[in-house]
């Protein structure tokens, strides 16, 4: 397969880039968003959390990327047991 160096992304074949009047806009918004349900599949708990500080809004956000992102790897091994 041939490697193709573009300058600008206007060269690329596709381009998928849209004009905020252009009625496509959503529906591809929308489908972007349900590929990323599909494949990541985040949980962030429900409510509200109060924190003393920034830092420990920080410390709750990275505890949830870091759960997520073990659940995401779970998911991805035992897919690869099928394969």
């Amino acid at each position: 397969m041939p490697v193709r160096k573009y300058r600008k992304i206007e060269e690329m074949e596709g381009n998928t880039w849209r004009e905020p009047d252009d009625p496509e806009l959503f529906p591809a918004i929308r489908s972007t968003w349900d590929f990323a349900q599909r494949t990541l599949q985040p949980y962030f708990p429900p409510g509200v959390y109060k924190h003393r500080s920034v830092e420990e809004l920080w410390e709750q956000e990275e505890k949830w990327r870091q759960a997520n992102f073990e659940r995401h790897q779970a998911r991805r091994k035992g897919l690869a047991a099928f394969e």
